[in-house]
């Protein structure tokens, strides 16, 4: 057997350096690795041999698999080495390089981030809540009552267990007062469901950012500056802004926010953007029944309420004509926003 052996490794020696390639390189693996293939064969032949010489045989035979294993190996990194040579011997590395394209923030990211950078310098905290709320987190303790259209089926995305779908931040609000005693001032972003046709301005799933901030003297005036800033921030620092009256269940007094909108190759025009006002004192009534105590009292604190959709911002910020092309992902319009 080890003249056999002697006679199998000088012959694979020989034939490895002969191969060209890698289908080549794989049949000389079969023919003496393989099941059949000749270091296989003699080593089944092992059982036959003396007793007294089977430890000689055994360590001769798998020296010869050894080096064969080895040989493989190193052919298999010469043969791949040849190839990466030949497929690159072509490259002029003077060219210039191709550049990777670089991908941008989207438009509702840019105005979230913006927005909450400016009211974060004013002394505003991010705070954040479930998206599926209960009823009253959403309308009883926001002063909406039972007959209000927004808590119809028709306008809100309901669960069988009762539960809901938001239609605003404003549930994080009542759940940071439930939380944390005045003073508080907190922002909410994040997404907001209501069961609206989408179209052209309309979506069922849109993005909010809301604001709450409660305090002892919080007025009216702080209200106002507190929006015109962040408007002006966004818009350009000469924006006109004017509030108007306006209906909320949880604001008493509220209005309605509009800037003067300058459409190239158009008439200025005023454009609702954003809603506020003072907390109504029914709300506070209802965070304290919650709490179990009286640290909302409304004869102690005050405080004001406003809310944005970040897709009506981005839409008058950049002319933006259909609000759906903001979910579509058209890498082609979302170029345009670098």
């Amino acid at each position: 057997m080890l003249k056999e052996l002697e006679a199998i490794h000088s012959d694979a020696i020989s034939a490895i350096a002969e191969i060209a390639d890698a289908d080549g390189l794989e049949t000389f693996r079969i023919a003496y690795l393989g099941r059949k293939g000749r270091i296989t064969v003699v080593s089944a032949g092992m059982k036959d041999i003396p007793k007294e010489d089977k430890p000689a045989a055994g360590k001769a035979l798998n020296q010869v698999r050894g080096a064969i294993t080895t040989a493989i190996s190193e052919k298999a990194e010469a043969l791949q080495n040849e190839a990466d040579s030949k497929a690159s011997g072509n490259i002029d590395v003077t060219l210039p390089g191709q550049p990777t394209p670089r991908g941008s923030r989207h438009p509702i990211s840019q105005i979230l981030d913006q927005a909450v950078a400016t009211l974060r310098r004013m002394g505003f905290s991010l705070a954040s809540g479930p998206e599926i709320e209960t009823e009253w987190h959403c309308f009883d303790a926001l002063n909406t009552p039972p007959d209000h259209p927004a808590r119809n089926e028709s306008d809100t995305f309901y669960f069988q267990d009762g539960r809901l779908l938001r239609t605003h931040t404003s549930t994080v609000q009542i759940r940071s007062m439930e939380s944390s005693p005045p003073p508080i001032r907190v922002i909410a972003p994040g997404a907001a469901f209501r069961r609206d046709e989408i179209d052209s301005t309309h979506l069922s799933n849109f993005n909010q950012l809301e604001g709450l901030y409660v305090d002892e003297g919080v007025s009216l005036a702080d209200l106002k500056g507190t929006l015109e800033y962040l408007l002006r921030s966004i818009f350009g620092e000469k924006t006109p802004v004017r509030f108007r009256p306006h209906f909320f269940p949880f604001t008493e007094p509220s209005f309605e926010i509009d800037i003067m909108l300058e459409a190239r190759g158009k008439k200025s025009k005023w454009i609702e953007i954003a809603g506020c006002g003072m907390v109504d004192p029914d709300v506070f009534s209802a965070v304290n029944k919650a709490r179990g105590d009286s640290a909302y009292d409304a004869d102690q604190v005050s405080g004001f309420a406003f809310g944005l959709g970040l897709e009506r911002l981005a839409m008058i910020l950049w002319g933006i004509a259909d609000i759906r092309l903001l979910i579509e992902n058209d890498i082609r319009f979302l170029r345009q926003f670098p």
